[in-house]
């Protein structure tokens, strides 16, 4: 598993670090462990947290695989529509 980047308030919320390394095989496995490591995480993701695997976005499916190469980057969900 690569290390995980940050951006935005995330990177704020983890201790203003760029990336740190997480060993997770779905979305929810990697949430749920940085949430562990930083709890002030959790009100990001309840505001909506988007996640980017290989340029994919997620908003939701956090049963979505992380491949073990995979490049992912959290940040904040952009309002809009």
């Amino acid at each position: 598993m690569p290390d995980i980047q940050f951006s935005g308030a995330v990177r704020q919320a983890v201790g203003d670090v760029a990336s740190i390394h997480i060993e997770a095989t779905t979305i929810r496995e990697l949430l749920r462990k940085l949430v562990e490591r930083h709890p002030r995480v959790q009100s990001l993701i309840d505001e909506g947290l988007a996640v980017s695997i290989n340029g994919h976005i997620y908003r939701d499916g956090w049963t979505t695989p992380i491949p073990p190469d995979a490049e992912v980057f959290l940040m904040p969900r952009v309002p809009g529509g």
